[in-house]
């Protein structure tokens, strides 16, 4: 076990031999930090919170009552082999959050990045990859193996099937049921999703170039209606496009391989 000597823990925690725990933690009344736990400088437990498994914690993520960070996850054939979870620095994960590490049958590991919030009793699921700057909103839920990317917002109530791929800058209303990959600066939208149009508060929020989003919003109704297949589609618009950095990231997320089909708007189901 390593401490640094500048960490403050309350006479109530239980710190599990093996724990390292980096300078200027601060562990709450009633938590608990498991053998093979690391915690960044800086990082902060309230009451009652547990941090388990074979987990990392990046420098100055604070940790909120009940929540259950490393417990063995939720999948009927995980045989307590050793999997892992990695999450990044400037988190915030609130009261009741639920984090899973990997499994053998996945990648081996849950990763979330750097600068997330993790509102009331959000859950991600085994496997799952969570890109930076990801808000999950109060009682979201992201399942086993989703990859999240950069700057996306997963509204309250929501779920996000396995599997399901989220391009970065997109946004997930509340109460949507998202089983179908999401692309890039998409709006995902009612109770089964669809695809209700592009982010455009949220690239604007973002600083992004407005002739970028102009060209972005253009090429929308270019990949989603016409003559051809959605992909025949979506590389007609790369050869019109290419200069445009927010289509290309679109694009690329339509022409890569995924196992789930993809979130279209109504007039197109």
């Amino acid at each position: 076990m390593s401490i640094d000597a500048t960490t403050t823990i309350h006479p109530s925690a239980v710190i599990e031999s093996g724990a390292v725990i980096g300078a200027n933690c601060k562990i709450g009344p009633f938590c608990l930090v498991g053998p093979n736990v690391t915690l960044g400088d800086g990082v902060e437990m309230f009451s009652h919170a547990v941090v388990t498994g074979f987990t990392k914690i990046g420098p100055n993520t604070r940790i909120w009552p009940t929540a259950s960070i490393g417990h063995q996850p939720q999948d009927l054939k995980y045989a307590g082999e050793q999997t892992y979870l990695e999450i990044g620095a400037n988190c915030m994960l609130r009261e009741g959050v639920t984090v899973n590490p990997g499994t053998k049958g996945g990648t081996g590991i849950t990763r979330i990045g750097d600068n997330c919030l993790l509102m009331l009793g959000a859950h991600v699921g085994h496997d799952a990859q969570v890109g930076n700057n990801v808000v999950l909103a109060n009682h979201a839920s992201v399942a086993g193996h989703v990859t999240i990317g950069d700057d996306v917002i997963v509204g309250a109530l929501s779920g996000v099937h396995q599997f399901v791929n989220v391009g970065k800058g997109a946004i997930i209303g509340g109460l949507a049921a998202v089983a179908t990959d999401v692309i890039p600066y998409g709006m995902a939208l009612s109770e089964r999703a669809n695809l209700g149009g592009l982010n455009l508060i949220g690239l604007k929020r973002r600083g992004a170039d407005k002739a970028a989003i102009n060209g972005l919003r253009a090429s929308f109704s270019e990949i989603f209606e016409g003559e051809g297949t959605l992909k025949e589609r979506a590389q007609n618009v790369r050869d019109n496009y290419g200069d445009n950095e927010l289509v290309s990231d679109v694009v690329d997320f339509l022409l890569a391989d995924s196992t789930r089909s993809y979130l279209l708007p109504k007039s197109n189901k």
